[in-house]
């Protein structure tokens, strides 16, 4: 990864953990609950979600803070689902980026309730953002439910945890990232472009890049689970095959996961030129999507 795509990421990365930190800090909640989301919230990571969402608004328009709030309300929805992810009726994992999961830390009932309330204070968040006029506000709240309820990273989970069972054919494993991976990146995609200005055409191109690049994200993220290095991925390495779960190399073989993802990656490049994106830097964060190493 370049020196200046590193520096991008870096630099919002601070910017959006802090605004995370300082939202929950500031809620009048119990305490129990407050330290449960922020033990999640500041588990790490580098919040490539609102980085996304960032560089989608800013290669429309100058000035990220009216995007500021989506941001922060797409990192809380994905740091909701980790935590649901991890319980013990879901993947049942104890580890989440090097460090013991939620629930094991605190209690099942503590971490689900801190999921609902990172999930739901989300929404909150965007509707009280002085930065955005009532329509804004209106259509982010509906991009984001769209995206991350039934009809988006909900049903994805759901359909993967289906597929634990089964062999699935290539097109169904697709459909199944391209909803629980995917669809988030979709709303980074689309609330970035929407509040910088992008016509309804380049909204589509943005849509059909963020469907690939979901899905060159989480072949990534199946090769790693056989290449990877456990200490950097920050969980078990082979915690995939344990779990039954079909992946790209256990349909295709490593060498077939590799050249589907050097596919998509050829497809996201398209939709973003054809975005007509003034930024290399949505470029750059598909490389370094399809080559990170944790």
């Amino acid at each position: 990864m370049s020196e200046k795509i590193n520096a991008y990421i870096n630099r919002y990365r601070k910017i959006v953990d802090e605004e995370l930190v300082q939202h929950i800090e500031s809620l009048p909640i119990p305490e129990q609950l407050k330290q449960s989301m922020l033990y999640s919230v500041e588990a790490g990571g580098k919040r490539l979600r609102p980085v996304l969402l960032i560089a989608s608004f800013e290669s429309f328009a100058d000035e990220f803070n009216r995007a500021l709030s989506s941001c922060i309300a797409l990192e809380l929805i994905h740091t909701y689902s980790l935590i649901h992810d991890d319980l013990p009726a879901m993947d049942d994992d104890d580890y989440r980026r090097g460090k013991p999961t939620n629930h094991k830390v605190f209690d099942e009932a503590t971490a689900i309730l801190a999921g609902d309330a990172l999930l739901t204070y989300s929404f909150e968040l965007i509707a009280q953002d002085p930065l955005l006029n009532n329509n804004q506000k209106v259509e982010i709240i509906k991009m984001l439910s769209a995206t991350s309820g039934p009809k988006g990273m909900v049903a994805g989970q759901i359909l993967d945890m289906e597929a634990e069972t089964r062999q699935v054919k290539i097109e169904e494993l697709e459909n199944i990232h391209a909803l629980k991976t995917g669809k988030l990146l979709e709303f980074a995609m689309s609330a970035g472009g929407y509040l910088g200005g992008a016509s309804e055409s380049q909204l589509q191109h943005l849509k059909q890049f963020a469907y690939y690049l979901g899905l060159i994200f989480q072949v990534q993220d199946d090769i790693l689970d056989v290449t990877g290095d456990q200490e950097k991925l920050g969980k078990p390495v082979g915690s995939d095959e344990n779990n039954h779960k079909s992946t790209y190399p256990k349909l295709l073989g490593l060498d077939g996961a590799m050249d589907k993802k050097k596919d998509y990656v050829e497809k996201a490049y398209l939709e973003l030129e054809n975005a007509g994106a003034r930024s290399a830097v949505l470029k750059d964060l598909t490389h370094y999507f399809s080559n990170r190493d944790h």
